[in-house]
């Protein structure tokens, strides 16, 4: 007989295990019978369970139990997991911006570029609003449109140096004026709204990057981006989500070796100045545009901010948004004896049904986009993508 020959012990299933789905419409738990297969996904299980796995996702960890049992005389081990799900906050499955960042900077430089740069005014895409112009999905179909014109512009007008303007309002937010309007009607979280408000940015920058290696990309505060509690301001005027995301861009940039030079404003400030070609020539002043009531009101305020020696007092072109619809003012002369002048932009957002009901009018989203020549007076050409 042999020796030292002991039957092995029965290894039995958790006393706690209970294969079944929970699920109340938005959140779930889920165990699993014992698999002798590890699963791809969940879908299928899911699926038989009722419940439709387009628009669910699996929150980790997934645990697991492990236990042998017979088969066919042969001991086989079985493994069971246990998950909990939900349903997505919306139907766009959200990009990570870190995973962006994988991919190093790809250089497709135009050869032969002017003496010019193109200035790109990206403006009130309040990523998270919904209105009746759609949602997310119809964020990022108008965003992909949007940068295929930006970079075909790109390739025809070759441009030495690309200023890169983010006039604020790049997310919704949840504190604004109509903080329980946007808690209804929002379809996106205040995290999902800053991801992919970031996401929408790099990506642009990336393809324009890839085609000039010599980018400006300027940030200010907006009224929707701002530190706000039950509408009130809180904090620094550099407390807001479109400078915080302007930030989160450099440190990508620098991941990459992306070439680009970061701005924003001084603390305590609203507004910035840029030197487009380091020569005091041409000097864009950017503002958001909510210091003034009406569009009507921003030349007034330009003219107080010289008074006061503030960062837009030298600027030649002054830049906003704010007001959802594309504006063009020549105003005075600059010491170089060219014009001045007042650009607002429009929209990128998907619309605003409570200035279409109240006015009878709509602003048709898009993109401005504007070239500086070096040391000539600016045309007052504006391209609206």
């Amino acid at each position: 007989m042999l020796e030292n020959l002991e039957p092995a012990e029965k290894i039995r299933p958790p006393s706690n295990f209970r294969p079944g789905v929970v699920f109340d419409g938005q959140e779930g738990e889920a165990t699993t019978p014992g698999l002798d297969n590890e699963p791809e996904t969940f879908d299928e299980y899911l699926r038989d369970a009722g419940i439709d796995p387009e628009g669910i996702e699996v929150i980790p960890p997934v645990r697991t139990s492990r236990w042998q049992q017979q088969r066919d005389g042969e001991l086989i081990w079985l493994t069971s997991y246990r998950f909990t799900f939900r349903k997505r906050s919306s139907s766009v499955d959200l990009p990570l911006i870190l995973a962006a960042a994988r991919k190093k900077y790809r250089s497709r430089t135009i050869k032969t570029t002017q003496p010019r740069a193109l200035v790109v005014l990206w403006s009130d895409l309040q990523v998270g609003k919904v209105d009746w112009l759609g949602g997310a999905e119809e964020s990022i179909a108008r965003i992909e449109k949007t940068r295929a014109a930006l970079v075909e512009l790109v390739k025809r007008e070759k441009p030495e140096r690309i200023v890169f303007v983010d006039l604020g309002d790049t997310i919704e937010g949840f504190d604004n004026k109509q903080s329980e309007h946007q808690n209804r009607t929002n379809d996106l979280s205040i995290h999902e709204q800053v991801d992919m408000a970031t996401t929408f940015a790099w990506e642009t920058l990336k393809a324009l990057v890839e085609l000039v290696p010599d980018v400006r990309y300027a940030s200010v505060g907006s009224n929707h981006c701002q530190w706000r509690i039950k509408g009130q301001k809180v904090g620094k005027t550099t407390d807001d989500w479109g400078v915080f995301i302007g930030r989160q861009l450099a440190r990508l940039a620098q991941e990459t070796n992306a070439p680009i030079r970061f701005l924003e404003p001084q603390p305590h400030h609203e507004s910035l100045a840029l030197d487009v070609f380091d020569d005091g020539f041409h000097v864009l002043g950017i503002v958001h545009g909510h210091q003034a009531a009406r569009p009507e009101g921003l030349p007034d305020w330009w003219r107080k901010q010289s008074f006061g020696s503030q960062p837009v007092a030298a600027a030649s072109i002054l830049l906003h948004g704010h007001f959802h619809h594309f504006r063009l003012q020549e105003l005075g002369a600059t010491a170089d004896g060219a014009s001045r002048y007042l650009i607002g932009a429009p929209t990128l957002d998907n619309g605003s049904a409570w200035f279409r009901n109240s006015s009878g009018e709509q602003s048709v989203p898009g993109l401005a986009t504007f070239a500086l020549e070096k040391g000539e007076p600016f045309s007052g050409t504006v391209w609206k993508l």
